[in-house]
């Protein structure tokens, strides 16, 4: 999951993967620890279940996903994307 993470954001590629049973598809900007130790992507979603319904930014504790997969679909950067994430206690790789 690892280089597909790594992959994903340097070539700014969609990812789709479940998430607590759920399908996801985001916008990976950053790759992690959290503040709590957990590997983690700070990610945009655009499609799939949303227990709030809402799109947008969201930070997903690789932990609970699996199914991983790189799409062929590009993204650009979000303009309100911030570097050096306040969530994250190390970062890996980041746009």
């Amino acid at each position: 999951m690892k280089d597909q993470i790594f992959e994903a954001i340097e070539n700014q590629n969609l990812l789709e993967f479940n998430y607590e049973g759920y399908s996801r598809t985001v916008e990976p900007h950053c790759y992690g620890l959290t503040t709590k130790g957990n590997e983690a992507i700070r990610a945009y979603q655009v499609d799939g279940y949303s227990s709030s319904g809402k799109m947008g930014w969201k930070l997903y504790d690789l932990s609970k996903a699996d199914n991983l997969e790189i799409l062929d679909d590009i993204f650009e950067t979000r303009d309100d994307y911030k570097r050096g994430d306040k969530g994250m206690s190390k970062i890996f790789i980041e746009i």
